[in-house]
């Protein structure tokens, strides 16, 4: 049985980047001000989640609660392993972001500087309180405030093209949030709370098979932000937001909270018994398998940087997915460390792409030959997030693709593990023609001194030294050492507690 504490410091992590917008906002005429406050307060929210960490790997919960909202549903907070690793992935790279931010929006001479500070805080105060929520209901308020404060920044740069994809992005998010409400009123009629729990919450007895198997695909569907197929076409079409805010969506905030809700639902509503007894393991491993390939191929045909790396995180979203699906003890970890593992390695990859856009102008990837002579830093960057995109060591990715292929063979099907293996082949196949391109390929046209580096440099050191960073732990979290062992130590708690060990 855990051990629950409790304490104040959720509501303090939880506070820090919602003061820090207020703060930001006061500031708006004092830049340099309104940046501070930016980094202070991902400062002080990094740090109090990094203080839960003891707790936590001593076998504590950390509890917060407030007021009771309904009978046997409060609204507060509850601090387990799982729930640690998505708020340390966030609350870190929100730091790092931070400095990237500062160069890419001053550099760029960006508008509107002072409400996109403002949104990104607020989007941090939602996805950290997607993580600590002790319970369906508040985790759909965080849920709900996440896709609201990042429409601003996906709509940021106010063009026709910018305004329609901040309007599809609230179509699809707010859509799904309408089935994640009904899928949570079921949940409660059906089992009386909608806490999360070791082994779930619901049961066999608590309703047919046919309405238990009706509420999960509710719960999928609102889950959209984890941007499986067919429901992915608002990720893509966000590119056209600022280079941070993509960044934001793809590795920090926004479809991580979609694939953490799926995770959670599968194993503290449901639980891994039901999963298997109703045999929505094998459906969820399935639609997610087919989102790994289809995606993949999607990837491939991309010339547009970003748009690709949207692609491919759709795919590596769904590796998340497809390893919580498998039920299996290896599987369930691979999917786990993929999420920080993930969100290091794509992170890199967009900042990469940021950085080559604001020192170059350059989105296409056949526009950039030669462009890794001119930008090494970045370009070695890119190569680094590449390499663990594919699952090649020495990079992190290595580590979450070999635990979900063992994760197939403790589930005895070798189907799967061939999924794996062609995805991962696939990855090789879009990423690899962007550094030969950028390395090896030869400039053509009358600039072709910038092949030899003559009229690019790297950009700003507030961008690259945030990538460089985010690229080195990417290399770091595949070697034993004290970060990965916390990484692995959570996951290892929260796979004993799913199974109410």
């Amino acid at each position: 049985m855990i051990e629950t504490i409790e304490s104040v410091r959720p509501l303090l992590a939880i506070i820090c980047p919602a003061s820090g917008a207020i703060l930001i906002l006061l500031s708006g005429r004092r830049p340099n001000l309104r940046e501070g406050w930016t980094l202070l307060a991902s400062l002080l929210q990094f740090s109090l989640i990094l203080s839960m960490v003891p707790m936590v790997l001593a076998g504590k919960r950390i509890e917060c609660n407030f007021f009771t909202m309904f009978p046997g549903i409060d609204f507060g907070f509850h601090v387990d392993a799982f729930g640690l690793l998505f708020a340390l992935t966030s609350s870190s790279l929100w730091v790092l972001v931070s400095f990237y931010s500062i160069g890419y929006m001053r550099t760029l001479q960006e508008h509107a500087q002072t409400r996109y500070y403002f949104c990104f805080a607020l989007a941090i105060f939602g996805a950290v309180g997607v993580a600590l929520s002790g319970n369906l209901v508040t985790m759909y308020i965080f849920y709900e405030i996440l896709t609201v404060s990042t429409y601003p920044l996906v709509a940021h740069e106010q063009t026709s093209e910018a305004l329609f994809a901040g309007r599809k992005y609230l179509a699809y998010l707010l859509t799904s949030g309408c089935f994640l409400l009904g899928a949570i009123a079921l949940t409660y009629s059906i089992a009386g709370t909608t806490d999360f729990a070791q082994g779930g919450i619901l049961t066999v007895a608590s309703a047919t098979h046919s309405v238990l198997m009706i509420l999960f695909i509710l719960f999928l569907l609102g889950f959209m932000k984890a941007a499986y197929i067919p429901f992915h076409s608002w990720l893509p079409t966000a590119m056209v937001a600022p280079t941070p805010v993509s960044a934001l969506l793809h590795a920090v905030a926004v479809v991580k909270a979609g694939v953490f809700g799926i995770v959670r639902t599968v194993g503290y509503v449901y639980g891994i018994d039901m999963m298997h007894e109703l045999g929505l393991g094998i459906m969820l491993a399935s639609f997610a398998a087919f989102t790994m390939i289809v995606a993949s191929l999607f990837a491939i045909a991309e010339d547009n940087l970003k748009r690709r790396l949207a692609y491919s995180t759709i795919s590596q979203l769904s590796y998340i997915i497809f390893g919580v699906a498998l039920l299996s003890p290896m599987g369930i970890t691979g999917a786990m460390i993929h999420i920080p593992f993930h969100g290091f390695m794509k992170i890199t990859l967009f900042l990469c792409a940021g950085s080559i856009l604001v020192a170059s102008g350059k989105k296409n990837i056949s526009e950039m030959a030669g462009i890794g002579r001119a930008m090494p830093i970045t370009m070695f960057a890119f190569t680094v997030g590449a390499l663990g995109m594919c699952g090649l060591p020495p990079v992190c990715g290595f580590i979450s693709k070999w635990f979900l292929g063992l994760g197939t063979l403790q589930a005895n099907n070798l189907i799967f593990l061939a999924v794996i293996l062609i995805s991962s082949l696939l990855d090789v196949i879009y990423f690899f023609p962007i550094i030969y391109t950028a390395f090896f390929g030869k400039w053509e046209g009358t600039e072709s001194s910038l092949a030899k580096g003559k009229k690019i440099k790297e950009a700003p050191m507030f961008m690259v030294i945030p990538l460089s960073i985010t690229a080195i732990f990417s290399i770091i979290f595949c070697f034993p050492n004290p970060v990965t062992d916390v990484i692995l130590d959570l996951v290892r708690i929260a796979i004993c507690n799913l199974r109410g060990g």
